[in-house]
């Protein structure tokens, strides 16, 4: 890949990058507005987090795919608050844009991407719960019933594709020994510098991947059960969850 093409790439990733940055801030700002609706939004993303851990024990149990199977359920779909992390991004754009290999840069806009994404879906999700009163006790029926009643199936079946794409970019990244060296040498500099979660965030999706070898099986894994239960939810299947 030459020079021009490597620029083109870095400023659509840059440009994208942007975009779901402002997105999935205002969606965020609207989830925790106050209290109630924050913890609404964690309960949510709790009980997904806990579905995603049933789902697929046997990659959380495997040693091979374990790390790996945990870095996306923390990073990527998990309870986690990833205000800190875009933050960081956000405040200094123009820089990673001249700092960060292209294929980096790409990986930080895809899990963006899907932050804001599932941001959106949430917030539809939340507001279904709390309309039927099962927000506080979560259980696989209303949770179905709900997921129906909100619909999105095509954001549904994009939310699957990024989680796939994003897990493709890891492995990439994997394979580059070179950014284990500059991330090992970043760690410092980049806490002191105020992007602790970003470097942070990076350095656990390479150690992760780089640890599993080809991420072939394992994203081709997750990608079937995804895709299996989206349907099953969609057609209405007694015990959709029992793949």
């Amino acid at each position: 890949m030459d020079d021009s093409t490597t620029s083109v790439d870095k400023q659509q990733s840059a440009e994208a990058l942007r975009r779901h940055l402002q997105t999935a801030k205002r969606l965020r700002q609207q989830a925790n507005f106050d209290p109630t609706a924050a913890h609404h939004r964690l309960r949510l993303r709790e009980w997904q987090a806990a579905r995603l851990a049933r789902s697929h024990a046997d990659l959380l149990a495997s040693p091979r795919f374990g790390p790996a199977a945990r870095f996306f359920i923390s990073d990527l779909y998990g309870p986690k608050d990833f205000s800190s992390r875009d933050q960081e991004v956000e405040r200094i754009l123009p820089l990673l844009n001249k700092m960060l290999p292209a294929s980096a840069l790409r990986t930080v806009a895809l899990a963006v991407e899907l932050d804001a994404l599932t941001e959106q879906l949430d917030s539809a999700l939340v507001a279904e719960l709390c309309r039927d009163g099962s927000i506080e006790q979560i259980a696989e029926t209303n949770y179905a019933e709900a997921y129906r009643a909100v619909g999105f199936q095509a954001e549904r079946q994009r939310q699957i594709m990024l989680i796939n794409e994003t897990g493709q970019a890891l492995d990439k990244l994997a394979s580059k020994p070179l950014l284990n060296g500059l991330l090992r040498l970043m760690h410092r500099p980049a806490h002191l510098a105020g992007l602790g979660d970003l470097h942070e965030f990076l350095e656990r999706g390479f150690t992760a991947f780089r640890s599993m070898g080809s991420a072939t099986e394992f994203l081709a894994t997750i990608d079937s059960r995804e895709q299996k239960l989206l349907t099953r939810l969609f057609a209405g299947v007694t015990d959709p969850f029992q793949l």
